[in-house]
């Protein structure tokens, strides 16, 4: 298969591909030990350590579970005020400095953005890191229902008509070799992982790894110079 990159289609994923997501977690998290630092008086940094600790140890769906429990606050509501603090702070967070130059050396070409989440805390990040100038089109996958979200192709499918082009002039690049790639690679997209964030190690069954693997996205033109060639 030849590639031919002059008029090659980039697809990008968000989270651990154009920045770090840790960067969005910590800052959910802060806004939640201000919130709770206003209501209780709780130390902000501790709590903050706090969340962090259970986080490593549990993961994030029990941190604000287990944080009230250990501070004795069993409260369905309060749990609920915290996720909501947590989706809707604006978030401190900052574009990885090796895909901002990727991206603004591509000023002019044809470049999306396709993300899986809660729409309103998609949408926040995209506001926060100020990328949305990057791209023709931003993709929430959730908007279309929670049905579209990677692995399923429909957003990529809407980007192949607004262009059209075949698949095999579309280029992906993720993170998540759990949902990312598997659909796209039997279409004929080059499908690109970038070896950053939580699933850079992750075992990865036979169909769902990429074409090819990146160790950060400063490698990513290299990358394309070399398949091209």
């Amino acid at each position: 298969m030849i590639f031919i990159f002059l008029s090659m289609i980039l697809v990008f994923d968000l989270d651990d591909t154009l920045y770090s997501e840790r960067l969005f977690v910590v800052s959910g998290f802060s806004a939640v030990a201000k919130m709770l630092a206003d209501l209780y008086g709780w130390d902000k940094s501790a709590t903050l350590s706090e969340m962090l600790c259970i986080l490593a140890d549990k993961g994030r769906g029990a941190v604000f579970n287990e944080l009230l429990n250990k501070r004795q606050l069993q409260s369905g509501r309060l749990v609920r005020r915290c996720l909501q603090t947590y989706r809707q702070h604006k978030p401190n967070i900052a574009l990885d400095p090796e895909a901002k130059a990727f991206l603004e050396s591509k000023a002019g070409n044809s470049i999306y953005l396709v993300t899986d989440g809660n729409k309103i805390v998609q949408a926040n990040k995209i506001r926060a890191l100020g990328i949305e100038k990057y791209f023709k089109k931003v993709f929430i996958t959730h908007r279309y229902g929670t049905h579209r979200a990677k692995p399923s192709v429909y957003c990529f499918d809407l980007i192949r008509k607004l262009e059209r082009c075949s698949w095999n002039e579309m280029a992906y690049i993720g993170d998540n070799p759990v949902k990312d790639f598997v659909n796209l690679t039997p279409l004929g997209v080059l499908t690109i992982r970038v070896m950053t964030g939580e699933y850079s190690k992750v075992n990865v069954p036979p169909g769902y790894d990429a074409k090819f693997n990146i160790p950060s996205i400063g490698h990513l033109q290299s990358k394309l110079d070399e398949i091209a060639v």
